[in-house]
């Protein structure tokens, strides 16, 4: 009987131990901190859909650059929008609704995408080394725009280009002599600097022609584009240029 009281005694004394730990456990404040910054991020998650056609369509051109701004704006703080990619590829599977086109050069350093802080399925994007626009790249832009509805092209060129460093180098190999055919027009609208500072030593000169390339490749799009040249003349659509600090990551528009 003794034993029986002793061993009682132990199994209530640890009852009372773990009740009074629980209470105190109870009775001490709670930091929410993490489980509220949880929240914040699953309704940003919530809140993270692709645009509808009826969405896209009622975009403004200008509204697709103020958005590229603003999200240019997040990349460089990092503080890039959280993405539902499991919900978007399951939105995607059926339909697309770009806003925008972006011609990019293929530069690895050149992460289109996050640049704007976007997502998948809220861009075409066209790469080619010297982002320059050929006839397969025309018919692409049409196919975005006129076909597909988007609101914008964006022709960016970015710092340090090597596809320009090539073509002011003059370099012949393969292929790629050909490509950097597409440049010549750059280098030719940049003649204000004297002959022997058109080097690619020369990073104020090699700048000049990288814009200049954006220039002419914008004006090569409406000269040889008569659709997207109409749908810029109507104001469907914008074409606009920008220049990307590899650097600093930010975005100059031309």
């Amino acid at each position: 009987m003794k034993r029986i009281n002793y061993w009682s005694s132990i199994l209530l004394f640890l009852f009372l131990l773990t009740s009074c730990g629980e209470a105190e456990e109870r009775n001490e404040p709670v930091d929410r901190t993490e489980e509220s910054e949880m929240t914040a991020q699953n309704t940003q998650r919530d809140t993270d859909v692709n645009l509808t056609k009826e969405e896209r369509d009622a975009l403004m051109p200008a509204d697709v650059v103020a958005e590229f701004k603003g999200g240019n704006e997040r990349f460089i703080k990092d503080s890039l929008t959280p993405r539902n990619r499991q919900g978007r590829i399951q939105a995607t599977a059926g339909e697309q609704n770009p806003k925008a086109m972006i011609l990019s050069c293929i530069d690895s350093r050149v992460p289109v995408e996050e640049i704007f802080d976007q997502g998948l399925g809220d861009l075409f994007v066209g790469r080619i080394a010297g982002n320059f626009a050929d006839e397969e790249m025309l018919g692409s832009m049409e196919f975005a725009t006129k076909v597909a509805g988007s609101k914008s092209i964006v022709v960016m060129g970015h710092e340090e280009c090597g596809a320009i460093k090539s073509a002011i180098a003059g370099v012949e190999l393969g292929n790629i002599s050909q490509m950097l055919s597409h440049i010549d027009p750059a280098l030719e609208m940049t003649d204000n600097f004297p002959e022997d500072q058109r080097t690619v030593k020369n990073k104020e000169y090699v700048d000049a022609v990288i814009r200049n390339n954006v220039k002419h490749t914008i004006d090569k799009i409406k000269s040889d584009s008569d659709i997207i040249a109409e749908m810029v003349n109507n104001g469907e659509i914008n074409i606009v240029g920008a220049y990307y600090n590899v650097d600093t990551g930010t975005v100059e528009w031309l």
